[in-house]
C-alpha cells in the first residue's frame, strides 16, 4: 500500500506541476488529486520539494529511456532526435519541457530542484553528443551544445505556437550545422 501511495504522488505531481506549474500547486490539491492523505505523504516526502525532486528524477530517467529507445527506433541518426521530442510533443498536451519549466519557477541555480532539472538538460546533452560522435562527427560536445540550443528554442516555440513546426525548422538548422563542419 506504501508503494501505491508514493506511486499515486508522484503521478499527481508529475501531472499537476506540468499543467500548472511547481509554484502553482499547493499541498492540499496533490493530496486531494493524488487521494494520498497527509500522514502517508510525510511518511514517503519531508516536503513539497522533496517531492519535487522525485518527481523530475523518475521523469528525468522515464523521459531518457524513452529518447534513446525512440531514436533508435527511427535509425539512430543524430537529427533524429528533433523527430522524436516533435513527436512526442505532437502526442501530448504539450506545455514545454517540464525541465525548463521548473528551472524557469525555482531560477535559483544553486536549488537542488533547479540542480536537477539543469542535470537533466546537460544528460540529454551528453547523449546527443554520444549520437553524433557515434556518427563520426568531431566536435560533438560543441554541436551538441548549439543543437541543445535549438531544441530548447524549439521546444519554447511550439509551447507558445501550439504546433510542432518548430522542431522542423530546428532540425533543418542542425542539418545544415553539421554539413557546414
Amino acid at each position: 500500500m506504501a508503494v501505491k501511495a508514493r506511486q499515486r504522488l508522484l503521478a499527481a505531481a508529475r501531472e499537476l506541476f506540468y499543467s500548472e506549474g511547481v509554484r502553482a500547486v499547493g499541498l492540499d490539491r496533490l493530496l486531494e488529486e493524488s487521494g494520498v492523505g497527509r500522514a502517508s505523504f510525510y511518511r514517503h516526502f519531508a516536503g513539497k520539494d522533496e517531492l519535487v525532486a522525485a518527481m523530475l528524477d523518475d521523469y528525468d530517467s522515464e523521459y531518457r529511456t524513452w529518447l534513446r529507445a525512440r531514436v533508435a527506433e527511427l535509425g539512430g541518426d543524430p537529427l533524429a532526435v528533433f523527430d522524436a521530442v516533435a513527436e512526442r510533443a505532437e502526442l501530448t498536451r504539450f506545455r514545454g519541457c517540464a525541465f525548463v519549466n521548473t528551472m524557469a519557477e525555482i531560477a535559483d541555480p544553486d536549488d537542488p530542484v533547479h540542480m536537477r532539472a539543469a542535470a537533466h538538460k546537460a544528460a540529454v546533452r551528453d547523449y546527443v553528443a554520444e549520437l553524433l560522435t557515434a556518427a563520426g562527427v568531431g566536435a560533438a560536445d560543441r554541436i551538441a551544445a548549439r543543437w541543445m540550443l535549438l531544441l530548447d528554442g524549439a521546444v519554447v516555440t511550439a509551447g507558445y505556437q501550439r504546433n510542432v513546426q518548430a522542431f522542423s525548422e530546428a532540425k533543418s538548422m542542425a542539418g545544415a550545422d553539421l554539413a557546414a563542419e
